[in-house]
């Protein structure tokens, strides 16, 4: 691969066959993990069953950002992952 095809913007942005890949279909992980975030929102739980709401939550974005860095379309989608877990870790163990 050329060096400047590697600094581009579209190699960042786009998969191997050109499409570009910032935003795609949620993956299951991602849409357990956007369940969990408006069912929080709804405030109809009680304390236990929001931080079990919670913990789910947290367990699926990290399913999702693993998923990302292990099978990424794109080095953006690597780094998201990436970015996403290393967050979701901290503000876990932080």
């Amino acid at each position: 691969m050329a060096t400047s095809r590697r600094f581009s913007l579209d190699w960042w942005l786009r998969d191997d066959e050109g499409h570009l890949v910032v935003a795609q279909v949620p993956n299951p992980a991602i849409g357990v993990w956007m369940a969990t975030v408006v069912l929080g929102w709804s405030d109809l739980l009680n304390d236990a069953d929001q931080r079990l709401l919670t913990t789910l939550g947290r367990g699926a974005l990290l399913a999702w950002a693993a998923d990302e860095v292990l099978r990424g379309s794109a080095p953006f989608r690597r780094v998201l992952g990436l970015v996403v877990g290393t967050f979701t870790l901290v503000h876990l163990f932080g």
